[in-house]
């Protein structure tokens, strides 16, 4: 029952219904990447193909690797599970957007560091009212 009221209430979850439904009803899988993220597709409309991803918990768009971003963004026309995709020898692991995670950058004198900004050297004066 919990799945069925997340299912219909909120999206970040996975899947709605809707989705599941046109899932269901036209899309063809393509395949899956490493983080049990699923891709599908539904083509040959006067609009073009559609593609979309069904995301293995909570919906993060920087949960999806390389390969396939270029082909769910239509860059690609060949998904990586239909050819041997390798990347490039540049190219580093995928690693999703760590915001608002204890990995996230914090810049030397951010309120959220560890470290503390050198003070200020004299050159400054505060401003005061009265004077």
């Amino acid at each position: 029952m919990k799945q069925l009221l997340l299912q219909i209430f909120t999206w970040w979850n996975g899947q709605t219904i809707g989705t599941r439904f046109f899932t269901w009803r036209a899309g063809k899988a393509v395949g899956e990447d490493e983080f049990g993220n699923r891709y599908f597709r539904a083509g040959g409309t006067h609009l073009g193909e559609r593609r979309w991803v069904v995301y293995n918990g909570v919906a993060e768009p920087s949960r999806i690797p390389a390969g396939w971003h270029s082909w769910i963004h239509h860059t690609s026309d060949v998904a990586p599970s239909e050819e041997n995709f390798v990347a490039r020898e540049w190219q580093k692991p995928h690693r999703a957007n760590p915001t608002g995670t204890s990995e996230a950058y914090r810049p030397r004198g951010s309120t959220l560091s560890q470290s503390r900004r050198a003070k200020t050297t004299g050159d400054y004066q505060a401003w005061s009212p009265e004077g």
